[in-house]
């Protein structure tokens, strides 16, 4: 096949067209999850959120050293869970749905960001959400306050 000027042409300016674009997208939804790298369901979590169209990049971390990232970031102690996001910066510690980190970051608030306190079965990454036992997310206020942002019934 010969590539004619033309096509070359036509070829470079359908890809300027979209170039400015195809990053907003993936910048808007890029997060950073520190995590143990033994842990199963921080894996099953971020592959969910690849899966609903966020960029993830992961960075391992251990014990102590994972605590203290949380609680530097206002991630109250009583709040944890087994990994911690961060995205345009908010926090999001635990197994947070997609769905409420989207909802974060269009409404804005001033807070330290989202929690999923524990593991709860059926959350994303813990099981079957047809299986779900009864949670809620957390919105942690830059006072250290936290409010109901989402519950989720049992399923």
């Amino acid at each position: 096949m010969i590539l004619t000027r033309r096509a070359m042409m036509a070829c470079a300016a359908s890809f300027a067209a979209t170039a400015p674009t195809a990053g907003l997208t993936q910048d808007a939804l890029s997060i950073h999850v520190l995590k143990d790298p033994n842990c199963g369901c921080c894996t099953a979590w971020i592959e969910i959120l690849r899966k609903e169209g966020f960029t993830v990049t992961t960075e391992r971390s251990f014990g102590t050293l994972l605590i203290q990232h949380k609680l530097e970031n206002g991630v109250p102690q009583n709040l944890a869970s087994c990994h911690t996001g961060e995205i345009e910066g908010y926090m999001v510690e635990g197994h947070v749905p997609g769905a409420d980190i989207r909802k974060l970051l269009a409404e804005r608030p001033d807070a330290v960001g989202l929690a999923v306190p524990g593991m709860p079965y059926g959350s994303p990454g813990m099981g079957p959400e047809d299986e779900r036992e009864a949670y809620d997310v957390f919105l942690i206020r830059k006072d250290g306050s936290t409010e109901v942002f989402t519950s989720y019934q049992a399923a």
